[in-house]
């Protein structure tokens, strides 16, 4: 009986073969909980992903979890680069980056902030990626004493934005005072201009694919077109990825990517907001096909 292929085969023909990717293992995973959640939340998740690719490595990451999870963003930002660079530096074929809410936005912020980043594919999962605006119980919570439309008094100064919601609060009545007060979402999408925005932009288009996921009854991301790039004008009119000026200016990338064929969309209708991590038809038509 002949040996087994593996042992016929000279280690450094196995070894150079693995580098090249010719081996049938998946890229690790990476995921970034979103606001007052944490790892536990994504347990479906993560067997999800090993069910219908096994082997593959999931790492869900346990920082600022729960309450924590209001903190200042720019201070998350800069301790998940740290864990995801940790992760990333393990292995050479890249890594997929899967990224629940407020988590999307810290993801594109890592990106957008790490120059050797070997991120194959950000998925982004009902994150407001626009920006948000509206009264949910999450706005409650935090917000017990203000309506929507006074949210910008307290989020648009120094003190405001400190919390981690009020760094993506977008009131679109008060432009103005977004652009001058908001510290965080303004600048990763290029609607404010700052010295690192080329640099910014090329280390986010290093990605190759870029899946926005989100569906009309989130209940929480307001508008939920948000989680598409999509936001309210003065009007409340809902005014779409491809004419935010954001993206037609190309300021941190989208429409790059997006010409380039590497930005996905895909609603799923019937699932709520902390539902979305747990709905395998969610799984199944939006995430699956991309961790390869």
């Amino acid at each position: 009986m002949r040996a087994p292929w593996s042992s016929r085969v000279p280690l450094a023909v196995l070894l150079l073969l693995q580098a090249a990717g010719c081996t049938d293992g998946h890229k690790p995973v990476i995921i970034v909980h979103g606001i007052l959640d944490g790892p536990e939340q994504f347990e479906n998740l993560s067997t999800f992903i090993k069910k219908v690719h096994p082997g593959t490595e999931v790492h869900t990451i346990s920082l600022y979890n729960n309450m924590e999870s209001l903190k200042p963003l720019w201070r998350q930002v800069e301790d998940f680069r740290k864990a995801i660079e940790d992760i990333m530096n393990k292995t050479h074929e890249g890594v997929h980056l899967l990224c629940f809410s407020q988590g999307g936005l810290i993801c594109q912020a890592v990106l957008s902030t790490s120059p050797n980043h070997n991120v194959h594919t950000f998925i982004a999962l009902s994150s407001p990626l626009a920006g948000q605006y509206g009264d949910t119980d999450y706005l409650k919570k935090m917000f017990p004493v203000h309506a929507k439309k006074t949210v910008y008094i307290f989020c648009y100064n120094k003190m405001g934005q400190k919390i981690s919601l009020c760094s993506y609060w977008n009131d679109p009545h008060h432009r103005a005072d977004y652009l001058r007060g908001n510290t965080f979402l303004p600048l990763i999408n290029g609607e404010k201009s700052h010295k690192f925005m080329k640099d910014w932009r090329e280390n986010f288009l290093r990605i190759k694919k870029m899946v926005l996921i989100g569906g009309p009854d989130d209940g929480v991301i307001t508008p939920w077109q948000s989680s598409h790039y999509g936001f309210y004008d003065a009007s409340e009119d809902v005014v779409e990825m491809k004419n935010q000026e954001f993206y037609k200016n190309d300021t941190f990338g989208l429409r790059t990517l997006d010409t380039r064929g590497d930005v996905s969309v895909c609603v799923q209708s019937g699932v709520e907001h902390t539902h979305w991590h747990s709905n395998i038809t969610m799984f199944t038509n939006c995430i699956e096909k991309w961790l390869i």
